[in-house]
């Protein structure tokens, strides 16, 4: 496991939205009193939400807020890859997979668009607006190869594709998430081609149960009381 650190540059302070803050309070008074420190993740995750990653002062706001060591809380953001302990694009943030599925199904090409398009992984855009990481298995190999950008997958990707697909964020657009060659979900390409039978999902394929003759009771077993 890679050594995550905070960034060089932090800014002065933070605070909670007020929308934020609704979050925040919903998600403590989940936990029993005395148990608010379990709400450190959802919180984070709200703080990431609002500011798009995870300062120092932030860290410190929420182990104010949940009255914890600020180095539980800056260890449980380290320890999960899933916090951005560095600003990321104010745009379009890509998370590409780079693991063995996607990687045999051209993700070595998605990484030359973004390193063209956006520049080195792990940095933000000259203008600041994207950034870019590789990242593990994202756990749909059946669409490979994949990035996540912001909140969605965007699946069988080409260079091509992916390449307009920065450019309309670039441009304000929103470019629709899922597949990129017509796949529904996980499904093979061009549709489903087994258990198709509308039968097995319509319940006439359910035998009616007949039920059993009434058999005679079983009689009880006496019982003796024990002798003195």
């Amino acid at each position: 496991m890679s050594v995550r650190r905070l960034a060089k540059e932090q800014p002065a302070s933070f605070a909670f939205s007020k929308e934020t803050m609704e979050k925040v309070q919903w998600w403590i008074a989940k936990y029993p009193a005395g148990r608010q420190q379990s709400a450190v993740i959802p919180l984070l995750w709200l703080v990431q939400k609002q500011e798009g990653w995870v300062s120092e002062p932030a860290l410190r706001a929420v182990a104010t807020l949940l009255s914890m060591p600020v180095i539980r809380v800056f260890e449980v953001a380290t320890f999960y890859t899933m916090f951005q302990l560095e600003p990321v694009g104010t745009v379009a943030f890509l998370q590409l997979c780079g693991t063995t599925p996607c990687m045999l199904r051209g993700a070595n090409d998605l990484k030359k668009v973004c390193e063209a398009k956006i520049g080195p992984k792990n940095h933000r855009s000259a203008d600041g607006k994207f950034s870019w990481e590789e990242v593990e298995c994202l756990g749909a190999c059946s669409n490979a190869p994949i990035v996540a950008i912001n909140d969605y997958y965007y699946e069988d990707l080409t260079p091509e594709t992916l390449g307009k697909i920065i450019d309309d964020f670039a441009k304000g657009e929103k470019p629709k998430a899922g597949s990129y060659v017509g796949r529904n979900t996980s499904e093979p390409i061009g549709g489903a081609i087994t258990l198709t039978d509308p039968s097995l999902y319509d319940g006439s394929a359910v035998k009616k149960i007949t039920r059993l003759p009434n058999l005679p009771e079983t009689p009880k077993e006496e019982t003796k009381a024990p002798v003195a």
